[in-house]
């Protein structure tokens, strides 16, 4: 690696900033002198161990035509040299992963695992839409998902993050290249930003800087998690960016910015922000005990940090309360109890190709590991530096397998899933280490061989453990092999002058290739291990452009609704439009999820996921007049999504506000444990089902179960079983698929076929596991007497009904008394009014919004606002005065000299 040029001098100037700063203000001094600790020049008189003109390191080298004691000045551009570089190489990185693992966009393969085909992607397409006017609901309210959803909490969920507005730079039918450009950009971001952080820990070279911060962008993080859950990568931005307000605190500069980028950074994704702030308080503790700063400095230093992350919270608070409320009414999850993995898992994530989302993904690169490795080692650095650096990342890394800790990390809630979500921090730890023990020049043969040590005890611990992949050692191997090329290459230029200049940089180009080759290999093998492991959705297709056509040329919304029922993937109608119930979101309400599941719909994700049912009952209560069906020619494959037949059917459904003469609101939902068939009568105001009595049961060989039960003749059969897994057939039909697997999933309701004439049902179950039904899993659907329930619903219903972004307005028959109901879920926030009364919180009928009559009125008017708004409004209105008292002081004391030159000087001054 070549020696360090831009270092700052004794004169205390920051070589990076242009100005003039304070003893310990700016990068360099995290190195104490080490003569203090053990004579003039260290121990056994080791004269690399420098003055004050060399923080913690070699002195400066000397460079060519400036005279000693003098360093030479930036060029014009130079601290940008490292963030370019680091963004363009992980960019290329990344990229390269994708093109060497056949994905989208650069091979025929799906990137949509899990989350990413069936949240981040349909929630960036309603985005792009909702930008450009194309929505039907606006930044309050989604009318398309969930029959009316809370759509700020989801936009401060997933869309908060200013990259997410590069949408809008691709047409609607590249909505994938659009995702995936957001991704790399996220992450090209991230590595300028820790290539930005490290020179202002302490000077050094910028190309070691810029492959570092490449490191950390592309860390086994990013590439087993975060690069399909995209709302993380803001705190993987988030977290160098937050440690150099802390810098910035500590020196006593940009008293303004600093709180911007952490309102930035919270309002972006308050969830990894957390987190990230978290660490950067780590990283803050460390600088200021190993700085040569008085008590009163750091005091002072901690304060100015303090105020800048409060402030900035607060001012993110609008959208910060939103979410948090609306967190408090979402269908909750069942509690996860924590558990440490060995460490040897742990130690083999720090190994290329490895993948799991029940352990830390620590990969950072080979070249990266070792450096950080070398810091315990390396007496060019000073022993404080060095003790404190090791023992906050031992720290971080214990604290990440103890419960209390683990619950501090995720905000006091240990999260479904993926539990070391924190996991980016260390590695930026890691890579802050690497970076220290390397900015004052390459390790010392001693340093790298007690590396080399840790690095094959870490290895031999990681033999035969699960998550080590096929490519896992050949890749180690390699780039292991050109870091001892590289190392050999400074060790011959420290004893030739001849190639005191070329030898270095080829060592340089030795770990870039060694970095960026095992990286590259790393994304690719866990792509393609996800596709292997993990549930998948297929690209968008001709599927979802013909659903979307054919919902578009039927939409009549609020005269009714378009269902555009089920498509690969999910959250449906953020695709391919229309007003369905499939909505997938973290902030699917309670309200939501259990009025829907007790009449009879289906979910997954623990309920948070609530899907369409297609049934003419529900579709009367939700005034779903339009329904789009999709029988798809072949199953769907990673590279190829088949074509599908799409079938369009009207059905007449009451509109989307009715009377029930004579009902009040009640204030409780569906009784506990009834079924779904009387509640979907109770809702409707009318019987249409027979709901026979518990069914006889017979078992027939291997392992069927008949069900006998008795129904009129021609009546629809529909059969109910949420936790069932495994066929129904009736008669000689065809079989119908069920798939409950609680509490993950609930089967949705399904038609079975028609009565018999003789009126006897019989209907055999396969199972797939234990039989688990409820106690009348069957009901007969009279059509006749459904179409006399629909027909008096409309007659007494609204004339009219009209909505905006997030208000619903409806003309009533005159003299209409009783309950007017809108078809609508009463999650928090909705306010309703009938005629000219003050609007109140709206009342609830079985879960649906209600709006009491007495006859005088003819119109109902319902407004919906965020839970959460004003208070976060007000909060960020008093952070806000706070910033301008702020920037007055500032101002009031630079024009009265009395702010320290290092705020107002050079380029590093002022905001």
């Amino acid at each position: 690696m070549p020696p360090a040029a831009d270092t700052a001098s004794a004169r205390g100037e920051d070589a990076h900033d242009g100005g003039t700063t304070a003893p310990g203000a700016a990068g360099g001094d995290d190195g104490r002198s080490r003569a203090s600790e053990s004579g003039p020049h260290g121990p056994a008189g080791d004269r690399r161990s420098a003055g004050p003109s060399s923080p913690g390191g070699d002195p400066p080298a000397p460079v060519p035509g400036v005279p000693r004691g003098r360093p030479p000045r930036n060029a014009p551009g130079a601290p940008w040299r490292a963030p370019t570089a680091a963004a363009l190489l992980s960019c290329l990185v990344f990229c390269l992963g994708g093109l060497l693992a056949g994905s989208h966009p650069f091979g025929p393969t799906t990137r949509n695992t899990v989350d990413l085909g069936q949240q981040y992607l349909p929630f960036h397409a309603y985005w792009r839409r909702l930008l450009l006017g194309e929505t039907d609901g606006d930044l309050f309210l989604n009318w398309n998902s969930g029959f009316g959803s809370n759509f700020l909490g989801d936009y401060g969920t997933y869309l908060s993050s200013p990259f997410d507005l590069m949408v809008l730079l691709f047409p609607a039918d590249r909505i994938e290249l659009a995702l995936y450009a957001v991704t790399v950009a996220k992450i090209s971001a991230a590595a300028a930003a820790m290539a930005l952080l490290l020179p202002r820990l302490r000077p050094g070279p910028w190309p070691v800087a810029a492959v570092l911060g490449t490191a950390y962008a592309l860390c086994g993080w990013t590439l087993n998690y975060a690069a399909t859950v995209p709302m993380w990568l803001d705190g993987l931005l988030a977290f160098p960016l937050l440690c150099l307000v802390g810098e910035w605190a500590r020196a006593g500069r940009r008293p303004l910015l600093g709180p911007l980028v952490v309102a930035i950074a919270w309002y972006a994704n308050f969830y990894t922000a957390y987190m990230a702030t978290v660490g950067a308080a780590v990283v803050l503790f460390v600088r200021l005990c190993t700085a040569d700063d008085g008590a009163r400095r750091r005091l002072a230093g901690l304060l100015r940090a303090a105020r800048s992350v409060l402030v900035g919270i607060g001012l993110a608070a609008p959208l910060i309360v939103v979410i948090f409320l609306a967190t408090r009414v979402a269908q909750p999850t069942p509690e996860t109890s924590f558990t440490a993995v060995p460490w040897p898992e742990v130690f083999a994530r720090l190994l290329p190709a490895t993948a799991s989302v029940a352990s830390p993904a620590l990969f950072i690169g080979t070249p990266a590991l070792a450096l950080a490795l070398t810091l315990p080692f390396n007496r060019a650095v000073a022993a404080g530096v060095r003790w404190a650096w090791t023992a906050a990342i031992c720290l971080v890394a214990l604290s990440m397998q103890w419960e209390p800790t683990h619950l501090l990390w995720h905000a006091g809630a240990s999260p479904n899933g993926i539990p070391y979500r924190q996991t980016f921090v260390l590695c930026g730890l890691l890579l802050i280490a690497a970076w220290l023990s390397t900015a004052s020049g390459p390790p010392r043969t001693p340093a790298l061989l007690g590396a080399g040590t840790l690095l094959t005890v870490l290895t031999l611990s990681s033999l035969g453990n699960p998550v080590v992949d096929r490519w896992t050692y050949p890749a180690f191997a390699a780039a292991l092999a050109l870091v001892v090329l590289a190392a050999a290459a400074l060790l011959l230029a420290r004893h030739r002058a001849a190639g005191a200049r070329v030898l270095p940089a080829a060592a340089v180009v030795l770990l870039v290739l060694a970095q960026a080759g095992e990286t590259a290999i790393t994304g690719a093998r866990i792509e393609r291990q996800q596709l292997s492991r993990v549930s998948w959705s297929p690209r968008l297709g001709p599927w979802h452009t013909d659903t979307a056509e054919a919902t578009a040329s039927k939409d009549a919304w609020p005269r009714y609704r378009t269902d555009p029922g089920e498509v690969p993937g999910g959250n449906d109608v953020l695709l391919v439009g229309g007003q369905g119930a499939d909505y997938y979101s973290s902030l699917t309400s309670e309200v939501l999820s259990g009025t829907l599941t007790s009449l009879g719909f289906g979910s997954y994700a623990k309920g948070r996921h609530p899907v369409s049912l297609d049934n003419p009952v529900t579709d009367a209560l939700f005034s779903v007049g339009t329904r789009i069906r999709s029988t798809p020619s072949a199953p769907p494959r990673t590279d190829r999504l088949p074509e599908a037949a799409v079938t369009v059917t009207d059905t007449p459904v009451p509109p989307l506000v009715t009377v029930r003469p004579g009902l009040r609101p009640t204030a409780h939902g569906f009784r506990h444990g009834a079924s779904a068939f009387d509640n979907q009568e109770a809702l409707l105001g009318a019987d249409v089902y027979e709901v026979p009595a518990a069914p006889r049961r017979a078992n027939g060989p291997r392992g069927a179960v008949t069900l006998t039960v008795g129904c009129p003749a021609g009546a629809q059969v529909w059969f109910w079983a949420p936790r069932y897994r495994g066929t129904a057939v009736l008669g000689d039909r065809r079989p119908v698929a069920f798939a409950g697997g609680p509490p993950s999933v609930m089967a949705p309701m399904g038609r079975l076929g028609t009565v018999p004439d003789s009126g006897e049902v019989r209907i055999v179950l396969r199972p797939a596991g234990k039989l688990v039904l409820p106690e009348r899993p069957v009901g007969c659907l009279v059509e006749e007497r459904l179409t006399t329930a629909v027909e008096a619903a409309t007659a007494t219903g609204a004339t009219s009904v009209r909505t905006s972004g997030h208000t619903l307005t409806a003309e009533l028959p005159p003299g209409s008394t009783g309950t007017a109901v809108v078809a609508v879920p009463r999650i928090s926030g909705w306010t309703c009014a009938a005629g000219d009364a003050d609007p109140v919180p709206a009342r609830s009928h079985l879960g649906l919004i209600a709006v009491p009559l007495d006859g005088t009125q003819t119109t109902v008017g319902c407004s919906f606002r965020p839970p959460g708004l004003r208070l976060g409004g007000a909060v960020g209105a008093a952070a806000l005065l706070c910033l301008l008292a702020t920037a007055l002081r500032h101002r009031f004391l630079r024009r009265t000299g009395r702010v320290h030159p290092a705020c107002t000087s050079g380029t590093s001054g002022g905001n």
